[in-house]
């Protein structure tokens, strides 16, 4: 199958940041087979299995969301304002109402509003994630899986770090998937005792697989390091030997001099996610010494009940708004740096770069149209200005995933939008009925 996209101003995020204003781009099957300027096009267009005539849109790589939790839409907007959420709604109601088919029906809903939004690579940390790995694979997308280390029973696992038993068996039935990659992911520092990270750091040495992990988010968990062992989270990490380029750090808003040094000495890449750290008044990390440094710094929408919307358009202008304002400097993070946050960074985070995060021959066809005709996209002088402070995600038009589409005309092409909510509304039942008692 060879398709032919022309007619599209495609930003490649290459090494170079290549643009092709007039541009068109081959897929052959699952990857990028041709990519150029149209006039340089030297086939015949009938020789194309499909030619879309992509109406000058902007063409970028896949969107890659660094964290999130995609098992947890039943969560959206619950108690968004109340202090202490995570203990007063969240882990109750994961105790009490999580389970296997919930979090698989929300896990599709999740993914299609991600897809819908050209996020066509995901990292997830939640429960159940052998279901979820059944839902990415009937979506159709790619994703890094990790299932939830924490130090008490939890919805998927009778005893305190069950998750690592849990994943023992799951990462091995997924190691081998096209578009999946399994992972283990301890909650946080402060949720799992020692011993238990070096049984996750092990498991994913073992496989070789990643390991995720929220760091340096809480401010409890900041004092809780420094009077327990005198250290940071990053620091105590490290000296229990779990860090490695395998790690994804997400969130690290609470960070000293020597744990950037820490996660730059150890190759670890950073999940930033603004949207969740700034509604929950957590603080806004320091992304701008990380990448100064060569941290690699993608994005993350975290889960849909802590920033809501699950998309990178959101995060791309927060990250803009917040950080200019942090920083006062109207320079810092130029548009096209934060592009490449949502797309090339990300896949260097998830250690994906050699295969996503750019539009190159021979990478995965991972590929994106924003169309311009809507009323926010014009006029147009500077495409990567358009896409972090105009666009937003209803203005995805095309989606493909390892060469397939799955959104076409800003619809899903494979499942049915009504359908997935509809199932999702009917294994919330329960789950609503127990979310308005503790409300």
């Amino acid at each position: 199958m060879k398709t032919l996209i022309k007619n599209s101003h495609i930003l490649t995020m290459d090494a170079k940041c290549t643009e092709y204003p007039d541009g068109y781009l081959v897929i052959e099957d699952t990857r990028v087979l041709e990519i150029g300027p149209y006039d340089q096009l030297l086939q015949l267009e009938s020789s194309f299995d499909e030619v879309i005539d992509a109406h000058q849109t902007i063409t970028i790589p896949g969107m890659v969301n660094t964290h999130t939790h995609i098992g947890m839409i039943p969560f959206r907007s619950l108690g968004d304002d109340y202090p202490d959420r995570l203990r007063r709604f969240l882990f109750p109601l994961e105790t009490a109402c999580m389970t296997k088919e919930l979090a698989y029906h929300s896990g599709k809903y999740a993914i299609a509003e991600m897809q819908l939004a050209g996020i066509t690579t995901f990292a997830d940390m939640y429960y159940f994630e052998d279901t979820l790995a059944q839902a990415t694979d009937e979506m159709k997308s790619r994703a890094v899986l990790g299932e939830t280390v924490v130090d008490f029973p939890s919805c998927d696992a009778p005893t305190a770090h069950g998750g690592i038993e849990y994943a023992e068996k799951f990462i091995p039935k997924w190691f081998d998937h096209d578009l999946i990659t399994p992972a283990i992911a301890p909650h946080a520092p402060n949720t799992n005792n020692p011993e238990a990270l070096k049984a996750a750091a092990e498991l994913a040495e073992k496989y070789n697989v990643p390991m995720t992990m929220h760091v340096a988010e809480m401010d409890y968990e900041m004092n809780h390091f420094r009077e327990k062992y005198n250290a940071t989270p990053v620091e105590f990490l490290q000296s229990i030997g779990v860090l490695s380029p395998r790690f994804i750090a997400a969130h690290c808003i609470h960070l000293s001099e020597q744990d950037l040094q820490i996660l730059k000495q150890e190759g670890i890449g950073v999940a930033h996610c603004i949207g969740a750290n700034t509604k929950s008044a957590k603080g806004v990390a320091r992304i701008k010494h990380m990448l100064e440094m060569s941290i690699p710094v993608g994005l993350g929408t975290d889960g849909p009940s802590s920033g809501n919307t699950l998309d990178l358009f959101t995060q791309m202008k927060l990250v803009a708004n917040f950080h200019k304002t942090a920083l006062q400097d109207r320079t810092a993070f130029p548009a096209r740096d934060i592009v490449a946050m949502a797309t090339i960074e990300g896949a260097r985070v998830l250690n994906m770069s050699h295969e996503i995060g750019s539009l190159e021959i021979g990478k995965k066809a991972d590929v994106v149209l924003v169309e311009t005709a809507s009323v926010n996209m014009f006029p147009i002088f500077d495409p990567y200005a358009a896409l972090v402070y105009s666009a937003n995600a209803s203005n995805v038009q095309d989606v493909f995933i390892n060469g397939t589409a799955v959104i076409r005309n800003k619809e899903l092409v494979h499942h049915d939008l009504t359908v997935l909510r509809s199932n999702l509304a009917s294994e919330m039942i329960h789950f609503s009925k127990k979310a308005k008692e503790l409300a």
